[in-house]
Protein backbone atom coordinates (compact mmCIF):
# COMPACT_ATOMS: atom_id res chain seq x y z
CA UNK A 1 0.00 0.00 0.00
CA UNK A 2 1.22 3.28 -0.81
CA UNK A 3 1.90 5.65 1.87
CA UNK A 4 -1.11 8.16 0.66
CA UNK A 5 -3.57 5.58 0.29
CA UNK A 6 -6.05 5.20 2.86
CA UNK A 7 -7.59 2.47 4.08
CA UNK A 8 -10.73 2.41 2.28
CA UNK A 9 -13.67 0.81 4.53
CA UNK A 10 -17.05 -0.24 3.87
CA UNK A 11 -19.08 -0.48 7.01
CA UNK A 12 -22.93 -2.16 6.20
CA UNK A 13 -25.67 -2.28 8.41
CA UNK A 14 -29.62 -2.70 8.39
CA UNK A 15 -30.58 -3.05 11.72
CA UNK A 16 -31.56 -1.23 14.89
CA UNK A 17 -28.83 -3.13 17.19
CA UNK A 18 -26.62 -3.20 14.07
CA UNK A 19 -26.99 0.42 13.94
CA UNK A 20 -25.97 0.84 17.71
CA UNK A 21 -23.12 -1.59 17.68
CA UNK A 22 -21.37 -0.14 14.60
CA UNK A 23 -22.34 3.89 15.20
CA UNK A 24 -19.22 3.79 17.40
CA UNK A 25 -17.06 2.22 15.09
CA UNK A 26 -18.34 4.13 12.38
CA UNK A 27 -17.65 7.31 14.21
CA UNK A 28 -14.13 6.16 14.96
CA UNK A 29 -13.42 5.41 11.10
CA UNK A 30 -14.68 8.71 10.31
CA UNK A 31 -12.12 10.70 12.83
CA UNK A 32 -9.27 8.48 11.85
CA UNK A 33 -7.24 10.21 9.07
CA UNK A 34 -5.70 7.12 7.80
CA UNK A 35 -8.96 5.98 6.41
CA UNK A 36 -11.97 6.62 4.04
CA UNK A 37 -15.10 5.19 5.06
CA UNK A 38 -18.74 4.81 3.41
CA UNK A 39 -21.48 3.72 5.59
CA UNK A 40 -24.89 1.36 3.75
CA UNK A 41 -27.69 0.59 5.37
CA UNK A 42 -29.82 -1.85 4.01
CA UNK A 43 -33.18 -0.33 6.06
CA UNK A 44 -33.83 -3.93 7.27
CA UNK A 45 -35.32 -1.97 10.16
CA UNK A 46 -36.48 1.58 8.08
CA UNK A 47 -37.45 3.59 11.17
CA UNK A 48 -35.67 1.82 14.42
CA UNK A 49 -32.28 2.12 12.25
CA UNK A 50 -32.97 5.87 10.99
CA UNK A 51 -33.64 6.49 14.88
CA UNK A 52 -30.13 4.94 15.94
CA UNK A 53 -28.21 7.16 13.05
CA UNK A 54 -29.82 10.31 13.92
CA UNK A 55 -29.12 10.05 17.44
CA UNK A 56 -25.25 9.02 16.79
CA UNK A 57 -24.97 11.96 14.06
CA UNK A 58 -24.70 9.86 11.07
CA UNK A 59 -25.92 9.56 7.72
CA UNK A 60 -25.67 6.90 4.66
CA UNK A 61 -23.66 7.35 1.81
CA UNK A 62 -25.78 4.74 0.45
CA UNK A 63 -29.09 3.46 1.24
CA UNK A 64 -30.83 0.45 -0.39
CA UNK A 65 -34.07 1.32 1.81
CA UNK A 66 -35.15 -2.82 0.49
CA UNK A 67 -37.76 -3.66 2.83
CA UNK A 68 -41.26 -4.75 0.98
CA UNK A 69 -44.21 -5.83 2.61
CA UNK A 70 -44.20 -9.64 3.13
CA UNK A 71 -40.62 -10.26 2.73
CA UNK A 72 -39.26 -13.62 3.35
CA UNK A 73 -35.88 -14.24 4.13
CA UNK A 74 -35.38 -15.62 0.59
CA UNK A 75 -36.50 -12.32 -0.51
CA UNK A 76 -34.36 -10.21 1.82
CA UNK A 77 -31.32 -12.16 1.65
CA UNK A 78 -31.48 -11.46 -2.18
CA UNK A 79 -32.13 -7.87 -2.29
CA UNK A 80 -28.97 -7.02 0.49
CA UNK A 81 -26.66 -9.09 -1.87
CA UNK A 82 -27.49 -7.56 -4.90
CA UNK A 83 -27.57 -4.19 -3.20
CA UNK A 84 -24.60 -4.09 -1.61
CA UNK A 85 -22.54 -6.17 -4.30
CA UNK A 86 -23.12 -2.98 -6.48
CA UNK A 87 -21.73 -0.59 -3.70
CA UNK A 88 -18.72 -2.86 -3.39
CA UNK A 89 -18.32 -3.31 -7.13
CA UNK A 90 -18.82 0.63 -7.80
CA UNK A 91 -16.63 1.76 -4.39
CA UNK A 92 -14.10 -0.97 -4.34
CA UNK A 93 -13.35 -1.12 -0.96
CA UNK A 94 -10.47 -2.66 1.29
CA UNK A 95 -12.77 -4.01 3.64
CA UNK A 96 -16.68 -4.36 4.34
CA UNK A 97 -17.20 -4.14 8.18
CA UNK A 98 -20.46 -6.72 9.28
CA UNK A 99 -22.12 -7.27 12.92
CA UNK A 100 -23.25 -9.73 14.61
CA UNK A 101 -25.82 -12.24 12.94
CA UNK A 102 -28.69 -10.60 11.22
CA UNK A 103 -29.61 -11.59 7.08
CA UNK A 104 -28.33 -7.56 6.70
CA UNK A 105 -25.01 -9.41 7.82
CA UNK A 106 -24.51 -12.29 6.09
CA UNK A 107 -25.74 -11.06 2.92
CA UNK A 108 -22.99 -8.45 2.98
CA UNK A 109 -20.43 -10.57 4.43
CA UNK A 110 -21.34 -13.12 0.83
CA UNK A 111 -21.67 -10.21 -1.65
CA UNK A 112 -18.23 -9.21 -0.57
CA UNK A 113 -16.81 -12.61 -0.40
CA UNK A 114 -18.66 -12.75 -4.08
CA UNK A 115 -16.03 -9.72 -5.06
CA UNK A 116 -13.28 -11.52 -3.23
CA UNK A 117 -12.97 -8.48 -0.93
CA UNK A 118 -11.90 -8.84 2.82
CA UNK A 119 -14.51 -9.25 5.29
CA UNK A 120 -14.36 -7.69 8.84
CA UNK A 121 -16.68 -9.54 11.57
CA UNK A 122 -17.53 -7.77 14.57
CA UNK A 123 -19.13 -9.55 17.38
CA UNK A 124 -17.84 -12.74 15.81
CA UNK A 125 -18.12 -16.07 17.82
CA UNK A 126 -20.67 -15.93 19.14
CA UNK A 127 -22.60 -19.64 19.30
CA UNK A 128 -25.78 -21.77 21.01
CA UNK A 129 -24.16 -25.13 19.52
CA UNK A 130 -28.01 -24.89 17.76
CA UNK A 131 -27.87 -23.89 14.50
CA UNK A 132 -31.86 -23.33 15.20
CA UNK A 133 -31.90 -21.47 18.30
CA UNK A 134 -31.82 -18.41 17.83
CA UNK A 135 -32.98 -19.00 13.95
CA UNK A 136 -31.41 -17.70 11.68
CA UNK A 137 -29.18 -16.01 13.74
CA UNK A 138 -26.97 -18.70 14.67
CA UNK A 139 -26.60 -19.71 11.23
CA UNK A 140 -25.94 -16.33 9.81
CA UNK A 141 -23.00 -16.08 12.12
CA UNK A 142 -21.64 -19.63 11.51
CA UNK A 143 -21.47 -18.80 7.57
CA UNK A 144 -20.07 -15.02 7.90
CA UNK A 145 -17.60 -16.46 10.15
CA UNK A 146 -16.54 -19.11 7.04
CA UNK A 147 -16.28 -15.98 4.98
CA UNK A 148 -14.75 -13.54 6.89
CA UNK A 149 -11.01 -12.41 6.68
CA UNK A 150 -10.88 -11.04 10.30
CA UNK A 151 -12.66 -12.18 13.61
CA UNK A 152 -13.68 -9.85 16.30
CA UNK A 153 -14.80 -11.51 19.46
CA UNK A 154 -15.85 -9.59 21.81
CA UNK A 155 -14.92 -11.70 25.06
CA UNK A 156 -12.61 -14.52 25.43
CA UNK A 157 -15.55 -17.10 25.40
CA UNK A 158 -16.09 -16.05 21.98
CA UNK A 159 -12.73 -15.83 20.55
CA UNK A 160 -12.35 -19.80 22.01
CA UNK A 161 -15.33 -20.91 19.86
CA UNK A 162 -13.98 -19.83 16.71
CA UNK A 163 -10.33 -21.25 18.18
CA UNK A 164 -12.34 -24.98 18.55
CA UNK A 165 -13.68 -24.30 15.01
CA UNK A 166 -9.76 -23.80 13.83
CA UNK A 167 -9.53 -20.13 12.96
CA UNK A 168 -5.77 -19.04 12.60
CA UNK A 169 -5.00 -17.43 15.94
CA UNK A 170 -3.60 -14.60 14.22
CA UNK A 171 -7.68 -14.06 12.63
CA UNK A 172 -9.08 -13.55 15.75
CA UNK A 173 -8.60 -10.43 18.10
CA UNK A 174 -10.43 -9.99 21.11
CA UNK A 175 -12.01 -6.85 21.34
CA UNK A 176 -14.86 -6.17 24.31
CA UNK A 177 -17.94 -5.18 22.78
CA UNK A 178 -18.89 -2.11 20.92
CA UNK A 179 -22.22 -1.91 22.69
CA UNK A 180 -20.65 -0.67 25.70
CA UNK A 181 -19.14 1.94 23.03
CA UNK A 182 -22.32 2.80 22.40
CA UNK A 183 -23.61 2.90 25.74
CA UNK A 184 -20.85 5.38 27.34
CA UNK A 185 -21.21 7.61 24.32
CA UNK A 186 -25.38 8.07 24.96
CA UNK A 187 -25.02 8.04 28.75
CA UNK A 188 -22.99 10.75 28.62
CA UNK A 189 -25.63 12.70 26.07
CA UNK A 190 -28.02 11.34 28.45
CA UNK A 191 -26.09 13.04 31.37
CA UNK A 192 -26.55 16.76 29.65
CA UNK A 193 -30.15 16.16 28.43
CA UNK A 194 -32.94 17.98 30.85
CA UNK A 195 -35.72 15.57 31.41
CA UNK A 196 -38.68 15.70 28.98
CA UNK A 197 -41.25 13.98 30.96
CA UNK A 198 -41.83 11.49 28.47
CA UNK A 199 -41.91 8.60 31.53
CA UNK A 200 -44.29 10.83 33.64
CA UNK A 201 -46.69 7.75 33.64
CA UNK A 202 -44.51 6.13 36.29
CA UNK A 203 -45.10 5.66 39.76
CA UNK A 204 -41.68 6.78 41.27
CA UNK A 205 -43.43 4.39 44.19
CA UNK A 206 -43.41 1.44 42.24
CA UNK A 207 -39.82 -0.36 40.79
CA UNK A 208 -40.33 -0.49 37.09
CA UNK A 209 -39.91 -3.85 35.54
CA UNK A 210 -38.49 -3.01 32.00
CA UNK A 211 -39.45 -5.94 29.08
CA UNK A 212 -38.88 -6.82 25.88
CA UNK A 213 -39.57 -9.18 23.64
CA UNK A 214 -39.44 -9.85 19.73
CA UNK A 215 -37.73 -13.15 18.68
CA UNK A 216 -38.77 -15.68 16.34
CA UNK A 217 -38.82 -18.61 18.04
CA UNK A 218 -41.05 -17.16 20.96
CA UNK A 219 -43.44 -16.51 18.22
CA UNK A 220 -45.38 -19.71 19.18
CA UNK A 221 -46.41 -19.80 22.17
CA UNK A 222 -43.51 -18.41 24.23
CA UNK A 223 -44.41 -14.88 24.00
CA UNK A 224 -47.83 -15.42 25.12
CA UNK A 225 -46.70 -17.28 28.09
CA UNK A 226 -44.33 -14.53 28.86
CA UNK A 227 -47.34 -11.97 28.78
CA UNK A 228 -49.10 -14.59 30.89
CA UNK A 229 -46.67 -14.32 33.59
CA UNK A 230 -46.11 -10.23 33.13
CA UNK A 231 -49.73 -10.19 33.75
CA UNK A 232 -49.74 -11.82 37.07
CA UNK A 233 -46.44 -9.81 38.67
CA UNK A 234 -48.26 -6.66 38.00
CA UNK A 235 -50.95 -7.57 39.69
CA UNK A 236 -49.07 -7.52 42.75
CA UNK A 237 -49.35 -3.66 42.80
CA UNK A 238 -46.60 -2.52 44.09
CA UNK A 239 -43.91 -2.48 40.30
CA UNK A 240 -45.08 -0.95 36.84
CA UNK A 241 -44.18 -2.83 34.15
CA UNK A 242 -42.97 -1.25 30.78
CA UNK A 243 -43.11 -2.86 27.60
CA UNK A 244 -41.78 -1.21 24.38
CA UNK A 245 -43.55 -3.43 21.94
CA UNK A 246 -42.00 -4.05 18.63
CA UNK A 247 -43.44 -3.06 15.46
CA UNK A 248 -43.71 -7.06 14.38
CA UNK A 249 -47.59 -7.35 14.27
CA UNK A 250 -47.15 -11.06 15.97
CA UNK A 251 -45.37 -9.13 19.12
CA UNK A 252 -48.16 -6.66 18.56
CA UNK A 253 -51.07 -8.81 18.45
CA UNK A 254 -49.68 -10.93 21.57
CA UNK A 255 -49.19 -8.10 23.52
CA UNK A 256 -52.05 -6.35 23.47
CA UNK A 257 -54.33 -8.77 23.82
CA UNK A 258 -52.74 -10.37 27.03
CA UNK A 259 -51.51 -7.16 28.46
CA UNK A 260 -53.43 -4.86 27.29
CA UNK A 261 -55.92 -3.97 29.93
CA UNK A 262 -53.37 -5.62 32.42
CA UNK A 263 -53.10 -2.79 35.57
CA UNK A 264 -49.75 -1.05 36.58
CA UNK A 265 -48.64 -2.42 32.71
CA UNK A 266 -47.58 -0.06 29.85
CA UNK A 267 -47.31 -0.98 26.38
CA UNK A 268 -45.60 1.63 24.46
CA UNK A 269 -44.17 2.31 21.00
CA UNK A 270 -40.18 1.02 20.55
CA UNK A 271 -38.23 3.80 21.70
CA UNK A 272 -34.98 5.55 19.93
CA UNK A 273 -31.87 4.40 21.99
CA UNK A 274 -32.06 7.31 23.53
CA UNK A 275 -34.37 7.23 25.87
CA UNK A 276 -34.38 3.42 25.82
CA UNK A 277 -30.82 3.74 27.60
CA UNK A 278 -33.00 6.12 30.11
CA UNK A 279 -35.46 3.53 30.58
CA UNK A 280 -32.97 0.47 31.25
CA UNK A 281 -31.28 3.56 33.76
CA UNK A 282 -34.16 3.61 35.70
CA UNK A 283 -35.47 0.35 35.59
CA UNK A 284 -35.17 -1.92 38.58
CA UNK A 285 -34.72 -5.23 36.69
CA UNK A 286 -35.16 -6.30 33.06
CA UNK A 287 -37.05 -9.20 31.11
CA UNK A 288 -35.80 -9.57 27.45
CA UNK A 289 -35.04 -12.23 25.01
CA UNK A 290 -32.74 -9.61 23.47
CA UNK A 291 -28.96 -10.17 22.55
CA UNK A 292 -27.74 -6.75 22.77
CA UNK A 293 -29.48 -5.88 25.96
CA UNK A 294 -27.73 -9.17 27.82
CA UNK A 295 -24.36 -7.15 27.46
CA UNK A 296 -25.99 -3.35 28.41
CA UNK A 297 -27.74 -4.06 31.47
CA UNK A 298 -24.72 -5.22 33.43
CA UNK A 299 -23.29 -1.86 32.45
CA UNK A 300 -25.84 -0.56 34.00
CA UNK A 301 -26.00 -3.01 37.32
CA UNK A 302 -29.71 -4.01 36.28
CA UNK A 303 -30.03 -7.83 36.54
CA UNK A 304 -31.28 -9.37 33.31
CA UNK A 305 -33.95 -12.21 32.94
CA UNK A 306 -33.85 -13.95 29.83
CA UNK A 307 -36.74 -15.21 28.14
CA UNK A 308 -34.53 -17.68 25.89
CA UNK A 309 -34.44 -21.69 25.87
CA UNK A 310 -30.42 -20.64 24.80
CA UNK A 311 -27.94 -17.97 25.17
CA UNK A 312 -25.25 -17.23 23.21
CA UNK A 313 -23.77 -15.02 26.08
CA UNK A 314 -23.23 -17.42 28.38
CA UNK A 315 -20.49 -14.73 29.82
CA UNK A 316 -23.59 -13.18 31.23
CA UNK A 317 -25.06 -16.18 32.75
CA UNK A 318 -21.07 -17.33 34.54
CA UNK A 319 -20.62 -13.34 35.42
CA UNK A 320 -24.17 -13.93 37.46
CA UNK A 321 -25.59 -10.59 35.77
CA UNK A 322 -28.15 -12.27 33.50
CA UNK A 323 -30.18 -15.41 34.23
CA UNK A 324 -31.21 -18.13 31.23
CA UNK A 325 -35.59 -18.33 31.77
CA UNK A 326 -37.54 -20.03 29.05
CA UNK A 327 -40.69 -18.90 28.44
CA UNK A 328 -42.56 -20.93 31.55
CA UNK A 329 -44.51 -18.21 32.89
CA UNK A 330 -44.01 -20.09 36.20
CA UNK A 331 -40.27 -19.94 36.40
CA UNK A 332 -40.48 -16.22 34.97
CA UNK A 333 -43.08 -15.43 37.85
CA UNK A 334 -40.66 -17.28 40.34
CA UNK A 335 -37.13 -15.41 39.01
CA UNK A 336 -38.72 -12.18 38.91
CA UNK A 337 -40.69 -12.52 42.55
CA UNK A 338 -37.25 -13.55 44.28
CA UNK A 339 -35.66 -10.22 42.66
CA UNK A 340 -38.49 -8.05 44.04
CA UNK A 341 -38.41 -9.84 47.42
CA UNK A 342 -34.97 -10.69 48.17
CA UNK A 343 -32.64 -8.26 48.27
CA UNK A 344 -29.25 -10.94 48.50
CA UNK A 345 -30.29 -12.31 45.61
CA UNK A 346 -30.83 -8.96 43.54
CA UNK A 347 -27.73 -7.83 45.26
CA UNK A 348 -25.80 -10.46 43.77
CA UNK A 349 -26.65 -10.24 40.54
CA UNK A 350 -26.92 -6.28 40.18
CA UNK A 351 -23.65 -6.11 41.28
CA UNK A 352 -22.10 -8.65 39.47
CA UNK A 353 -18.76 -7.72 37.07
CA UNK A 354 -19.92 -6.66 33.63
CA UNK A 355 -18.25 -9.14 31.08
CA UNK A 356 -18.32 -7.38 27.74
CA UNK A 357 -15.42 -4.99 27.99
CA UNK A 358 -14.01 -1.58 28.72
CA UNK A 359 -15.42 1.05 26.34
CA UNK A 360 -12.44 1.09 23.94
CA UNK A 361 -13.13 -1.53 20.97
CA UNK A 362 -14.24 0.45 18.40
CA UNK A 363 -10.35 1.83 17.99
CA UNK A 364 -9.04 -1.71 18.40
CA UNK A 365 -11.04 -2.79 15.53
CA UNK A 366 -9.97 0.01 13.36
CA UNK A 367 -6.88 0.44 14.24
CA UNK A 368 -6.02 -3.24 13.31
CA UNK A 369 -8.09 -2.66 9.96
CA UNK A 370 -5.54 -0.06 8.81
CA UNK A 371 -2.39 -1.94 10.09
CA UNK A 372 -3.91 -5.45 8.60
CA UNK A 373 -4.11 -3.68 4.96
CA UNK A 374 -1.03 -1.28 5.13
CA UNK A 375 1.05 -4.25 5.89
CA UNK A 376 2.00 -3.08 9.82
Amino acid sequence: MSADHKTRILTVCGTRPEAIKLAPVVRMALEDSRVAHRLCVTAQHRQMLDQVLALFRLAPDDDLDIMRPNQSLTDVTSAVLHGVGAVIEQWKPDWVIVQGDTTTAFSAALAAYYRQTRVAHVEAGLRTGNILSPWPEEGNRRLIGQIATVHFPPTEWAADNLRRESFPEAMIQVTGNTVIDALHWVSAQLADAPDDGRFAFLDPAKRMILVTGHRRENFDGGLERVCRALATIAARGDVDIVYPVHLNPNVQQTAKAVLGDAPNVHLIPPQDYLPFVQLMQRSYLIVTDSGGIQEEAPALGKPVLVTRDTTERPEAIEAGTARLIGTSAEALISAVTELLDNSQAYAAMAQAKNPFGDGAASGRIIDRLVKEWSGQ
